[in-house]
């Protein structure tokens, strides 16, 4: 294809969404000549009414932009008001142009329905983020704030200062440690307090736009005994008077001792006005709002005077007091203080609101509500601190606390563990029930689809990050903009590329093209795809598939008999990745740019990537096959961890987090000395052997590919590009390729030794992300060996087994998910430009043993569950995350071949 049309083909596609013509979709001819083009952002939600700062990924063609290129950015409306952003790199193709780029925007850049990137130097900040890098701790300016971060000690925060005030000290971590759990009505068990102990600080970005600072360490009790290793991450932007925090712990226990009794962050907040002038605040369900003083006015048998009330409720300075009734100034010290106040989410469906004049008396109920924001404020009219928690009803039991606010200070807590929901339980559900061998732990394979096997349902090494934002404002808010900042809290504005910039960049292996519902057949699958996202959406609503360790995840099969997922039964119950969900859906998001798939993809990537994956221990970087609990399937594998469950996100919004979660794995072939995947069940004797480790070259070699690749293009790592490029190389040198099954792989040179000729084809071998690694492969790496294996594969997979015994020696034996192998055959069409093939793999979409046409493909009101719920018996999680990727991949690749 020729430069020129290549340029209309990619022109055409960003306009209409159409599917190019069979040969070009997965063409890579060099786009060096290419101008960088402009593109015009947009908010994932609507636009916001207050942001903290935003961080957002834009992709860019191969070739098309130089690494030095510098990016400015516009406003749209009006005079195109140029906005100050940093710009960093992400990602880089071979050729070392830029592949995906980060861009950070401020609280104080004007707030547009729109904005438009192109190249050129950016606005500065007014008031840009600076960074002092001290011995003993490090201060971050943000031209409103002044944080100080310490690197010793238990002190995260030491101070945070607005001006000359001191708005917050003494930011730390809290843990309570509860040694056993009480299974009886007695309640004899102690409970030991841990701080955080700060071991490292980095300053990983210095400005002028976004800084960012990374603690490590670990909860330290006074005894010196420590427990759940943290990282932290403050965020700063220019002009923001709030910090960001993502807060990641590491689950150090093996489950069965040392149960969580509480987990939170805390600071002090010096309290310097009157009683009467410090006001409290919590956000409920939506935007109702707790407007409370510590020493009320208002209510009393005597009124102190309209304006005073007036002022009270407002959250503004009251008039002084000798302008009040003096039957009620007279009478202050009369009038409780109510200096704490509790309120606590203990499931998805309540929280209630609580509080007391000070420790040692009673507890006044307030109210009750559903869903509260996770937003509060403790201050006064000379400044305090509002607090937020990121899906704080999603992940309960959570609570916030205030206390002592009629004092000299108030502490506030945020706590991502409730102490009042009582120990986090981690103990296996089950005692084993005698399957203490491989062929008794085979039958219970048979009987409850769990892989059981004793000591491997441990959760020693899961993890789990949250993200909080902390204010310090110079007085009281007003109810709209609590009401603002709590929605930040809630839905943290983003901006995004639109659909078809994304496709046009042709990331990802090029393997989606936006929406497109121009022909009866496309709509009709179109229909088919928003039925399927819309009803996993609905599911997780109405069986509450919430909690602190289950929210993002969703069940695997229904049970049609008791009308509910399989959630007390072996490997039917929670996914855990199984067959790609996390794929279907942020494959669906790059296409539609739709935020409520964005948001429900997120929340899957940040469960999966932290609860359903080992990040210390001697699993680590493996993940467990699904389960009742997410941690107990005795299948630790690479096909969980997978990087490419994460790629999509972490290039999308340049989360830090996400990226230490791909970086982990860049070493993870080294557990393959640990644990064999296959252990069970083979029939020759193996140790593993550093030189000659057995590695399926499937959901194995697709993970740690994933890995590699993703770790070369963020900064050219030489040791992953070696063993990325190695492995492929003595793959492809294999007689039958991707059809061996397995090889043996030597750890030092990343080289697979030679195989014999062999046939081994397993259904799940592609199915867990190696058709998109392996389409990114091909397009990133010129090596014509290992593209005519891959495609051999996708070729015979679905073949006839007469043509796969002709080819390779043997048929391939009785296969299943061929709709889901259906998007292979489609790859091979357009790579070998085979038009028979393009529509062989319709037929197979359509015909295969998947969701066929005739379904329902509607859900039924069903009233007599425990909730009331939508019910769809035919649907379940592995055949709807392959029928989704199939669609997609197979309309982007031959949608003009559809019939």
């Amino acid at each position: 294809m020729s430069e020129l049309t290549r340029r209309n083909a990619l022109k055409g596609m960003a306009v209409t969404g159409a599917a190019l013509p069979l040969a070009s979709m997965l063409d890579s001819p060099a786009l060096a000549a290419l101008d960088v083009p402009d593109v015009r952002l947009r908010w994932l939600e609507d636009k916001p009414a207050e942001t903290p700062g935003t961080t957002w990924g834009v992709p860019w063609p191969k070739g098309a932009v130089a690494k030095e290129q510098a990016f400015a950015l516009t406003a749209d409306g009006g005079a195109a008001a140029p906005v100050p952003m940093q710009t960093w790199p992400l990602a880089y193709w071979p050729d070392g142009s830029l592949k995906w780029t980060a861009h950070a925007i401020s609280p104080e850049a004007p707030v547009a329905e729109a904005y438009t990137l192109r190249p050129g130097t950016a606005a500065a900040p007014a008031r840009p983020v600076t960074v002092k890098d001290d011995k003993q701790y490090v201060d971050v300016d943000t031209g409103v704030i002044r944080v100080r971060v310490r690197k010793n000690g238990t002190d995260l925060i030491s101070q945070i200062w607005r001006g000359e005030t001191e708005i917050a000290r003494q930011g730390r971590l809290v843990s309570l440690r509860q040694g056993r759990i009480d299974d009886g009505d007695d309640r004899t068990v102690e409970v030991d307090s841990y701080l955080s102990d700060i071991a490292k600080v980095v300053v990983e970005q210095s400005g002028p736009v976004r800084a960012v600072v990374r603690v490590e360490g670990r909860h330290t009790s006074k005894k010196g005994r420590s427990w759940l290793p943290f990282t932290i991450r403050l965020y700063f932007y220019a002009g923001a008077e709030s910090v960001r925090m993502t807060h990641t712990f590491v689950f150090d226990r093996d489950g069965q001792h040392d149960f969580v009794a509480g987990l939170g962050v805390r600071f002090r907040v010096p309290m310097r006005d009157e009683a009467y002038n410090r006001h409290v605040r919590f956000v409920g369900d939506g935007h109702g709002l707790l407007t409370e003083a510590v020493k009320g006015i208002t209510g009393l048998r005597r009124d102190p005077g309209l304006p005073v009330r007036q002022a009270q409720v407002a959250g503004k300075k009251l008039p002084d007091l000798a302008t009040w009734d003096t039957r009620v100034s007279s009478r202050l010290p009369l009038i409780p203080d109510w200096g704490d106040y509790t309120l606590s989410q203990l499931s998805s469906e309540g929280f209630t609101l609580k509080k007391r004049t000070r420790k040692g008396y009673g507890w006044v109920a307030v109210d009750q509500g559903k869903r509260a924001s996770g937003f509060g404020y403790v201050g006064g009219t000379s400044g305090g601190l509002a607090f937020g928690m990121r899906d704080f009803w999603q992940r309960h039991p959570t609570q916030l606390d205030i206390r002592g606010a009629a004092g000299d200070e108030a502490e506030v807590t945020v706590w991502l563990w409730s102490p009042e929901a009582g120990p986090m339980d981690t103990r296996f559900y089950h005692d084993g029930l005698g399957m203490d061998t491989y062929p008794e732990q085979i039958e219970g394979l048979n009987i409850t689809y769990e892989d059981y096997e004793p000591g491997f349902g441990t959760p020693l090494g899961i993890a789990r990050t949250t993200e909080l934002t902390f204010w310090a404002v110079a007085a009281t808010p007003d109810a709209a903009r609590l009401a603002a900042m709590a929605d930040a809290v809630r839905t943290p504005p983003l901006i995004v590329a639109p659909p078809a910039h994304l496709a046009a960049a042709k990331v990802f292996g090029g393997l989606f093209s936006p929406v497109d519902r121009s022909t009866a057949e496309k709509k009709t699958i179109e229909d088919r795809l928003d039925f399927l996202f819309d009803f996993y959406r609905g599911q997780v609503e109405q069986r509450h598939w919430y909690g602190f360790w289950d929210h993002g995840d969703i069940m695997h099969t229904f049970d049609e008999d008791r009308h509910v997922w399989r959630y007390d039964i072996g490997g039917y119950a929670w996914d855990n990745s199984e067959l790609s969900p996390d794929l279907w859906l942020w494959y669906a998001y790059l296409r539609s740019g739709r935020s409520d798939i964005f948001r429900f993809a997120e929340a899957m990537t940040r469960h999966t990537g932290e609860v359903d994956v080992y990040h210390l221990g001697p699993w680590a970087g493996l993940g467990s096959r699904h389960n009742v609990q997410h941690w107990g399937c005795s299948a630790k594998q690479q096909r969980i961890s997978t990087a490419v469950y994460r790629r999509i996100f972490y290039f999308l919004t340049a989360d830090e987090r996400t990226g230490d979660l791909m970086r982990a794995l860049v070493d993870s072939d080294k557990t393959f000395l640990a644990i064999d995947p296959l252990r069970k069940i083979r029939t020759e004797p193996y140790t593993p052997d550093p030189t000659a480790l057995a590695i399926g070259l499937g959901t194995d070699w697709s993970g740690l590919a994933a890995a590699w690749l993703t770790e070369w293009e963020r900064g050219g790592d030489p040791i992953a590009e070696k063993k990325l490029k190695a492995t492929m190389r003595t793959i492809a040198a294999m007689p039958n390729g991707f059809v061996t099954g397995e090889g043996l792989y030597n750890i030092n040179t990343g080289e697979f030794a030679a195989a014999q000729k062999k046939v081994s084809v397993s259904h799940l071998s592609a199915m867990f992300g190696q058709v998109e690694i392996c389409a990114e492969l091909i397009d990133l790496i010129e090596m014509p060996d290992f593209e005519r294996a891959w495609l051999q594969y996708c070729r015979l997979f679905n073949a006839p087994k007469a043509e796969q015994a002709a080819e390779t020696g043997a048929d391939f034996g009785n296969l299943i998910l061929k709709q889901g192998h259906s998007r292979l055959t489609a790859y091979a069409a357009v790579r070998l430009q085979r038009d028979d093939l393009a529509a062989r793999a319709w037929t197979e979409f359509a015909t295969g043993d998947g969701y066929a046409p005739n379904l329902p493909w509607k859900s039924e009101k069903l009233t007599t569950t425990l909730n009331p719920t939508d019910e769809a018996v035919w649907v379940s999680t592995n055949t709807t995350a392959l029928y989704g990727l199939a669609a997609i991949q197979n309309l982007a690749l031959v949608g003009d071949r559809i019939r």
